[in-house]
């Protein structure tokens, strides 16, 4: 143990319904002043030698860390209910922290995940004594990770992870038995435990106002507060951190705090900073850097009345790593502003079914008819989305070359780039489709052809049917119509290397990642009956699909 602190254990933080909250309360050695403080707010408890180890370089550096369990978890009072209560117990804890004998009254909050979008919502109550926010891997508002209408099934994990006060082991259930069970509804009792939290969002299949109270995403403009954004490009909730950074430079409250925001977005997943390798895929040497020295940096800034802490007038930057070149480069804004818009049309002569047949992208695009590609979407055998069983982290930069062999997957390469190819930004599709069923899912995937056959995923999304207005519009199709559909396949740092193609998944599944569709038309998550469906993707001259690319010139 470090002879430099002492820790004030289970410290009781009152809140305004008069329950109380659990602190560990980490203090540096030495003369007692007041200083600023750093709040880490969690689910996951607070009483473990990960939370001790995530304190001491706050410690050494001058800072009194707090350490605190939310409502219903670890040593706080109160009942567990994802997110609805975090907002004003955050706001009640900046102030009591500000009031305290050993405080400065300058309050900066960190944390990752969970504890990262509780930070946003507390920040939308505008607590006076919050100075400044460090947030990794914050999950979005509902429904933009997963567009579905329904929560993931590999949600169902976390959701067991965090059951009852202290966390649960989740290697104890065979998760992918789990996944596989019908009605969705029931897949809690399906892994022997019956979760609250689980049924209540079946009620809500659309966005309306039972989700408000999760939303920060459309309300920028309430938030004052600089705030360091941290994602990896294989983060199973990046969408987010580029959604944020960028909402906040364009709407934050001011204009000094629009000028006050930075991102890091580096080559690693939901546990960011941590390994240079991923999967089969080495970023290098560089991928990893010095994160508390990144810390201690933004909360000396902001934190700490110095001239240098004081200075507001930093310009808002990005730093991100480029992935394929595996280098950092400094960015001022997100997406970039010298980025090409460029759209890939897709091509075939009818038969894009697999990595065998003759899909392709091309910058030209289709000058007359061009022949439909078919697949059939059969719900009892979905296309598989690579990842562990866990939610631990969902997917990686995983080799898609044996789900390629699928007839249900269409596949489009460029031809082999003569020259690197930058693509950095958020990846859209636009795709021209029917369908045989009233309902039913598009997918697509963004790949990296390799010249050895490697087919290394790099980002992916989807599109249900009936949310193709919107998630607060839901309408089904008529089967047969052409329906033009917007994918939106998150962001991406890559450069295609000379030798290399770019490629294209486009299918109706990527489970367990998202749920089934099940292609009846019935109401989300309660029904088990299903049917296959026969889709078409459209690409002639009257039906453009098309990929639209960020290339930045190199």
């Amino acid at each position: 143990m470090n002879s430099d602190l002492r820790i004030a254990f289970d410290q009781r933080v009152p809140v305004r319904d008069g329950i109380t909250l659990s602190a560990d309360i980490y203090f540096p050695l030495g003369e007692e002043q007041r200083r600023p403080v750093v709040l880490y707010r969690t689910p996951y408890v607070k009483a473990n030698m990960a939370v001790y180890q995530r304190a001491l370089p706050f410690v050494k550096h001058g800072y009194v860390f707090v350490a605190m369990d939310v409502r219903g978890r670890g040593d706080s009072d109160g009942e567990f209910t994802p997110y609805v209560n975090d907002a004003q117990d955050g706001y009640d804890t900046i102030e009591w922290l500000a009031i305290q004998p050993w405080s400065s009254g300058a309050i900066g909050t960190i944390g990752s995940s969970y504890p990262g979008r509780i930070q946003w919502l507390t920040a939308l109550l505008t607590p006076p004594h919050l100075k400044a926010m460090i947030v990794g891997v914050s999950p979005s508002d509902p429904f933009v990770e997963t567009p579905t209408g329904l929560p993931s099934p590999m949600h169902l994990c976390w959701l067991h992870l965090v059951s009852g006060r202290m966390n649960q082991p989740m290697e104890t259930v065979s998760w992918s038995q789990v996944y596989e069970h019908l009605p969705l509804l029931t897949m809690d009792e399906r892994a022997g435990r019956y979760n609250q939290h689980w049924r209540a969002d079946f009620e809500h299949t659309q966005l309306d106002e039972y989700w408000e109270r999760e939303r920060y995403q459309n309300k920028f403009d309430r938030i004052n507060v600089p705030v360091l954004h941290i994602s990896g490009w294989y983060d199973d909730e990046e969408i987010g951190t580029p959604l944020n950074f960028n909402g906040m430079t364009t709407q934050g409250a001011t204009p000094e705090v629009r000028a006050s925001q930075r991102m890091l977005m580096g080559p690693w997943g939901h546990q960011f900073n941590t390994t240079a390798k991923l999967g089969e895929i080495d970023f290098g040497p560089d991928a990893l850097i010095d994160m508390n020295g990144e810390y201690t940096s933004w909360f000396d800034r902001w934190l700490k009345p110095t001239e240098a802490g004081t200075s507001a007038s930093q310009r808002a930057t990005a730093r991100i790593f480029i992935m394929g070149e595996n280098t950092w480069r400094d960015e001022y804004e997100w997406p970039l502003a010298r980025t090409q818009w460029t759209r890939y049309y897709l091509h075939s002569g009818g038969r894009a079914n697999s990595l065998f047949g003759d899909g392709s992208l091309s910058t030209q695009a289709a000058e007359g008819n061009e022949p439909a590609d078919t697949y059939q979407y059969d719900p009892a055998r979905p296309v598989p989305f690579i990842s562990d069983e866990t939610s631990s982290q969902i997917g990686g930069p995983d080799d898609y070359a044996a789900v390629e062999r699928r007839d249900d997957v269409l596949v489009y390469v460029t031809e082999v780039l003569t020259q690197d190819v930058e693509v950095t930004g958020p990846i859209r599709l636009e795709l021209y489709a029917t369908s045989s069923a009233f309902d039913t899912d598009f997918t697509a995937k963004l790949i990296d052809v390799w010249p050895t056959g490697f087919r290394q995923r790099l980002c992916d999304g989807m599109v249900r049917a009936r949310f193709r207005n919107g998630m607060d519009k839901p309408e089904l199709i008529e089967p047969g119509k052409v329906y033009k559909y917007t994918i939106e396949c998150w962001d991406t740092a890559q450069v295609f290397k000379a030798g290399h193609r770019i490629g294209l998944e486009v299918s109706s599944s990527a489970f367990p990642k998202f749920d089934r569709n099940l292609n009846t038309g019935a109401p989300l998550g309660k029904t088990s009956e299903f049917i296959t469906a026969e889709q078409q993707i459209y690409h002639d001259a009257e039906h453009p699909s098309a990929l639209i690319l960020p290339i930045i010139p190199r």
